[in-house]
């Protein structure tokens, strides 16, 4: 049995930091772990110029804990009125690394999201030429579709024909959620790839409304039934370079969570790595884990693997219940259970 596991330092390929006073309480989770993050632009307004995309990077930096090394990668938030032109200099002047789909309220703060796929085909076409990774939160949003089939409802009527008629440009399909993204990922060329959260990997949609509902298991996408449960953890753990870590850590304070609003979003930043590779142990497949969050990535964007690196050990580990952030409470991934994994650093 394996004690200690020593991996190149990971990064996180999607996650939330928003902004102010919560942006600079979970940055340092995040950058304790991670070297680098693929940051999401759905902040109040959104991220959809290079110039918000640095100064928002720049109020990252100013969180990161003196003496971390840790690198923000900024994403450009789609809106029906891209302007390809400022997202290409965006991209060349290394503001962008991506831009993010959202469809119109899919989620948090993405009202201003695209309203029609075929609307933004001239921005990808040049996202294409220039060789910009487009990120996409994949579900439709129409209210006559279950919210459970969302995601596999946009498989075919949106991600089929952006690849089909963009077979250049890389596409993630993030926080995948159902067996339809597995297998549409799986035989969809080299340049498209998935991330996957560790709440998908680890709950399936009874964890949200058995015993009364959970805010806390409540993201978007939502989690499904327990067969596309095993089927990502199936595809996360099979070594597969096309699926790689995104935990799609979102902060909301705990009074949003338990209100009615009950916002979307799982605060997985504190334990992530712990998470995952507790996922991978008992799936009998520690060897592929440097894969999956340390060298999958990467490779897919282009970007050099990290050179340090950071070990983890077996050890009952208690999670609190809460932190505390932004003068209020927070409650994370795992929040007062016990997992068996520590990272040591």
């Amino acid at each position: 049995m394996t004690d200690t596991l020593t991996i190149r330092r990971p990064d996180d390929w999607h996650l939330h930091f928003r902004d102010g006073e919560v942006m600079r309480g979970v940055v340092p989770y995040t950058a304790r772990q991670f070297a680098r993050a693929i940051v999401m632009p759905n902040l109040t307004p959104p991220v959809t110029t290079a110039e918000r995309a640095a100064a928002y990077r720049d109020r990252i930096l100013a969180a990161v804990p003196e003496g971390v090394d840790f690198t923000p990668l900024m994403t450009c938030y789609l809106t029906d009125a891209t302007d390809p032109d400022d997202l290409a200099r965006g991209a060349n002047a290394g503001v962008f690394t991506a831009a993010k789909l959202y469809p119109a309220n899919a989620t948090t703060n993405s009202a201003s999201g695209v309203t029609n796929v075929e609307t933004i085909y001239p921005v990808l076409e040049r996202m294409e030429a220039v060789g910009i990774v487009l990120c996409i939160h994949g579900e439709v949003t129409d209210a006559d579709i279950d919210v459970f089939d969302r995601e596999a409802e946009f498989i075919e009527r949106h991600l089929r024909a952006i690849v089909a008629n963009f077979p250049k440009l890389k596409v993630v399909f993030e926080h995948i959620t159902t067996s339809d993204a597995v297998e549409f990922v799986k035989a969809s060329g080299p340049n498209v790839a998935a991330t996957i959260t560790p709440q998908h990997l680890h709950i399936n949609r009874n964890a949200m409304l058995v015993g009364g509902i959970q805010p806390h298991n409540y993201c978007l996408p939502v989690a499904k039934r327990e067969t596309h449960r095993l089927a990502l953890r199936a595809a996360a753990t099979s070594g597969s370079a096309k699926f790689f870590l995104g935990t799609d850590s979102a902060p909301h304070l705990r009074g949003d969570k338990e209100s009615a609003c009950g916002c979307a979003g799982i605060f997985g930043a504190p334990y992530a790595l712990e998470s995952y590779v507790t996922v991978f142990d008992q799936e009998g497949a520690l060897e592929h884990f440097e894969g999956f969050a340390s060298l999958h990535g990467p490779a897919f964007y282009g970007l050099p693997v990290n050179e340090s690196s950071v070990t983890l050990e077996r050890a009952e580990v208690q999670v609190p219940a809460e932190l505390e952030l932004a003068g209020s409470t927070i409650v994370p991934w795992h929040g007062g259970q016990t997992i068996g994994w520590r990272f040591a650093g």
